[in-house]
């Protein structure tokens, strides 16, 4: 039962994104009862329980629990996890008419409904608070109201986009949470039933999540780059009698412009490159220009959109104010960063007043590229590329990539700091790591120019195939 993935690190920043008020539950089931006593801090009950007591116990009382069948008040529990059969009463539906139901037909076929963990294949099961590197769980169970709930779906949809089916048997929902979500290998939300309510104690608020715990990863980083676009727990509110339009991000105003604008001209490719701080973009990108790939730099645009006189510039200190402004009248991109940094509306506000600007030139620059070319293939240079959300401007994404410790060396030896210093501005940005999960391509940079070279071919003769083929 090793570990193997640091659930400390995960589940404090899911919980600070998510505002959780229970602990993330780690949830395993074992094959031999056994294995309880090799579990830390593990305590069982001194009497009969339910399963959504236990679980209670867990994500409120901090415990760590353990059961086997003969410890659960009613087979119906222990059912629901296999470690036991359900009794013929049960199966021809006479329990559930006692209460549920209005006949012995509807109860024989509510319990056939009930999913369950396959029968035979276990003897207890454990549960903990998955922060505290427990045991690594099969599943994890996640209780939140429905608005922290729809900010996880979000999350899990972010890569991989699939459609996400919940169910509701009724009363032993546990088991469309746990059962389901096993036997799946999905995530499985439901609605808390009248037990757990009544039994263990969920709020009337409450909604309850399963998730493989091969997934959880991906749920931190679909939360993490929503967070960067600005959708976060909790909800602020835009004011329904307010018009809205000046809290949508920027690029919603823009959108049917920006696609007009990116209509093929010609055969013409735009490909993204980007990579962090000191992976060699700039290397990159003069041996892709070698090889006739014309450079347009997002960077430079930036600067020269905000240029005095620029009616970017404008803008920006009629809403800031003189204090962004230096002595020769230019723009003090400090003192600016300083302040939009850690306030994500004044950065939108930012953003609209620049991005216009930026959005225009950029397309300007294509459109002068394309018609002495069209069948060109041109690289834009966005360091911030995947930071912005600006994916959707190009048919196809190039990362330059070194490993994550070479990268701090390169940046503490090209600035002259400390690898220390270079490793705390390297955090204020999206890992490398991170980035090449959005790529087409990935440009190994961290061996020899010579080396370098060889995928850049490689890149333009994918690039060209990739052209060709789509000019049949």
């Amino acid at each position: 039962m090793e570990n193997q993935t640091d659930w400390e690190k995960l589940i404090r920043r899911m919980e600070l994104l998510m505002r959780l008020k229970s602990f993330p539950v780690a949830f395993k089931m074992l094959e031999k009862k056994e294995e309880l006593e090799n579990i830390p801090f593990l305590r069982r009950s001194g009497h009969k329980v339910t399963l959504c007591q236990l679980i209670t116990l867990v994500r409120n009382f901090d415990w760590t629990v353990g059961a086997e069948s003969d410890d659960f008040l009613f087979p119906a529990c222990p059912s629901i996890l296999g470690l036991r059969d359900i009794p013929d009463t049960h199966k021809d539906g006479t329990f559930r008419s006692i209460v549920w139901v209005k006949t012995k037909e509807d109860g024989r076929k509510y319990e056939a409904a009930i999913p369950r963990i396959p029968l035979g294949k276990y003897e207890a099961v454990a549960m903990a608070p998955l922060v505290y590197n427990p045991f690594e769980p099969d599943l994890v169970l996640i209780y939140a109201n429905p608005a922290q709930m729809m900010l996880l779906i979000n999350s899990l949809q972010f890569e991989d986009y699939e459609v996400m089916q919940f169910y509701c048997v009724g009363e032993s929902s546990c088991s469309d949470a746990v059962a389901r979500c096993y036997n799946t290998d999905k995530p499985s939300l439901t609605i808390p039933c009248y037990g757990e309510r009544r039994y263990g104690h969920a709020q009337d608020e409450d909604l309850v999540m399963a998730i493989p715990a091969g997934m959880m990863e991906k749920a931190l980083r679909g939360m993490e780059a929503l967070y960067r676009k600005g959708v976060r727990y909790p909800v602020s509110f835009a004011g329904v009698e307010a018009d809205p339009s000046s809290m949508f991000p920027p690029a919603y105003h823009m959108f049917d412009k920006v696609m007009e604008n990116l209509k093929r001209e010609g055969n013409r490719l735009l490909v993204g490159v980007t990579g962090g701080i000191a992976t060699g973009k700039s290397t990159v990108s003069a041996m892709l220009k070698e090889m006739g790939a014309p450079v347009i730099d997002f960077d430079l645009i930036a600067r020269q959109v905000v240029e005095p006189g620029q009616p970017a510039l404008e803008k920006i200190v009629e809403y800031f104010g003189k204090q962004v402004l230096q002595d020769d009248g230019t723009l003090d991109r400090k003192m600016l960063s300083k302040i939009v940094f850690r306030d994500f509306e004044k950065r939108k506000k930012l953003e609209s007043f620049t991005h216009p600007a930026i959005y225009e030139e950029f397309f300007n620059q294509v459109s002068r590229i394309v018609e002495d070319d069209p069948d060109a293939i041109i690289q834009v240079e966005v360091p911030l590329l995947i930071e912005l959300n600006l994916q959707y401007l190009f048919d196809k994404l190039m990362v330059v990539f070194i490993p994550g410790e070479e990268q701090v060396r390169r940046l503490a030896a090209r600035d002259g700091i400390s690898e220390e210093e270079a490793a705390n501005m390297l955090k204020s940005q999206l890992s490398i790591d991170e980035k090449v999960r959005y790529a087409d391509f990935v440009i190994r940079n961290e061996g020899t120019p010579k080396e370098t070279r060889s995928q850049v071919e490689d890149l333009w003769a994918s690039l060209k195939k990739i052209q060709k083929e789509r000019k049949k």
